[in-house]
């Protein structure tokens, strides 16, 4: 049975509107860390600074559905955002071709420590039987 319209009308600019203002906070977040980067010269990109606005941002006033809802649509997208990686990375296939043994060995060493190291920080962060399964 079709929703009714009236409903269907009453929902929907809410969350358009959501989208808009969480892409709007996400962007905010990323101008901020860039313009931060450039004035101090800071050696760090500024999404990484952005990223930490947004953490500040989300620790002093929770959970923000709108937030939520435009990074819920960016990493339902997520795959498409590695195409222009891979793109530029094919105009490097000499490179790569040159030195395929140390890019090798550092993912093949980082990619489980980083697992490590992240289920470290998990556990250290995670209250005691919080994170459990079973």
């Amino acid at each position: 049975m079709p929703p009714d319209s009236a409903t269907t009308n009453e929902v929907r600019p809410r969350a358009t509107a959501d989208l808009v203002l969480g892409f709007t906070v996400l962007l905010l977040c990323q101008l901020v860390g860039d313009i931060t980067s450039r004035i101090d010269g800071l050696p760090v990109p500024g999404p990484v600074i952005g990223m930490l606005v947004l953490l500040f941002v989300l620790g002093a006033r929770g959970d923000q559905p709108a937030i939520v809802a435009a990074s819920d649509r960016l990493l339902a997208h997520l795959s498409l955002l590695f195409v222009p990686a891979g793109v530029g990375a094919t105009q490097y296939l000499g490179l790569l071709a040159r030195d395929w043994l140390p890019i090798a060995v550092a993912l093949l060493a980082c990619t489980p420590l980083t697992i490590l190291v992240t289920a470290a920080v998990m556990r250290a962060l995670t209250a005691p039987g919080e994170g459990n399964a079973g």
